[in-house]
């Protein structure tokens, strides 16, 4: 077992809420390891340009409360070459790199599978507020960006109440409808728009009539950015045009991702930092490390990328070559777990909002 003297850590892509707690539990789990810690600077890129730096117990301190990333990150197209993955790995030796954290989404676990083939060690954790990981229940970031639309949508009902008006909230997930379900569910709104269903207009308006009839006066409907672009806002319109409803659009967009991090992500990003140098120690890499149920466990990068197509039906000949028969179904059954409950929650908004 290859033994591991100094370890890199990066973040990569969209910067999520708890990415300091997962750099802050990485470097102390480390240290306290007797492993020494090197941060990459901006990703990927920050990699092929040698922007490293050395972290010490100190330079930690005082940023789990802290949004973004103290790393920083960018997207880097040269990395996807092998030409930008071979001098990553000269990098990395010329530095005695014995192996990275990496901290981010699929394309970021993309980076960290072909570098894993190049010869250099990687853990991936899971930073993206989308919780469009398939292999882990919940995502570094994915809660506090949830809390962050509630607190704007609670204030957007109190003013909605108070001039009977309607709300169409456009909330962030690229693909995935996890956070508009979530918060529609919390919010007690009146109707979800996710990518993944049909969404009816002409029922959401017979409901919203019906309910004005009764007295109601404030409605929220809340709207994932992936339904595409320019949706929501077309909605806001008809709504307004078929029931009379006096209703406004509202894109919350990027505050989505800043802010103070949650207690869940907080306690969730140093759990998983701990594992990811555990798994190092015990040279063990190539994983995701994931939440199933109350556990932190791994499951095997490739396999973590296969789940993600079997959710997103984005399989391709050859994708499941090689795969053994009892992997593919243990991976096909979470998906499907998945997607019927999601469906759950899809229907709960509708049923609860009557």
């Amino acid at each position: 077992m290859a033994e591991f003297k100094k370890i890199g850590i990066l973040t990569s892509g969209g910067d999520a809420p708890g990415m300091n707690a997962a750099i802050r539990s990485v470097t102390r789990y480390a240290i306290y390891k007797n492993i020494e810690v090197v941060g990459i600077m901006n990703g990927y890129q920050g990699l092929l340009d040698s922007q490293l730096r050395s972290m010490l117990e100190g330079d930690v301190s005082h940023v789990i409360d802290r949004g973004g990333t103290m790393l920083y990150t960018s997207r880097c197209e040269e990395f996807k070459t092998d030409a930008g993955l071979r001098k990553a790995v000269e990098i990395c030796k010329q530095n005695e790199i014995d192996g990275i954290v990496t901290i981010g989404g699929d394309g970021t676990f993309r980076g960290a599978n072909d570098l894993c083939k190049y010869g250099i060690p990687c853990i991936g954790l899971p930073g993206t507020i989308d919780n469009d990981i398939a292999c882990t229940d919940a995502t570094i970031g994915f809660d506090t960006a949830m809390n962050t639309v509630l607190n704007m949508v609670d204030r957007l009902r109190d003013t909605g109440e108070s001039h009977a008006r309607c709300n169409v909230v456009e909330v962030m997930g690229r693909k995935a409808g996890d956070i508009a379900i979530h918060t529609a569910i919390a919010l007690g709104a009146e109707a979800v728009a996710i990518r993944e269903y049909v969404f009816n207009e002409e029922y959401l308006y017979e409901k919203m009539l019906t309910a004005k009839k009764n007295g109601k006066r404030c409605f929220i409907v809340i709207v994932s950015e992936g339904t595409g672009r320019l949706f929501s806002e077309a909605l806001a319109e008809q709504i307004q045009t078929k029931t009379g409803i006096s209703t406004n659009f509202a894109k919350l967009a990027h505050i989505q991702r800043g802010g103070s991090p949650s207690l869940v992500d907080r306690v969730l990003a140093t759990r998983m930092g701990c594992e990811a140098v555990e798994l190092l120690t015990n040279g063990i890499a190539g994983r995701v490390v994931c939440l199933q149920g109350r556990d932190i466990v791994s499951v095997d990068i490739k396999l973590s990328q296969i789940m993600d197509k079997m959710l997103n039906n984005t399989l391709k000949s050859g994708d499941l070559d090689g795969i053994p028969p009892e992997n593919i179904e243990m991976m096909q059954k979470r998906v499907n777990e998945r997607i019927e409950y999601k469906k759950f929650q899809y229907d709960l908004v509708d049923i609860l909002s009557r």
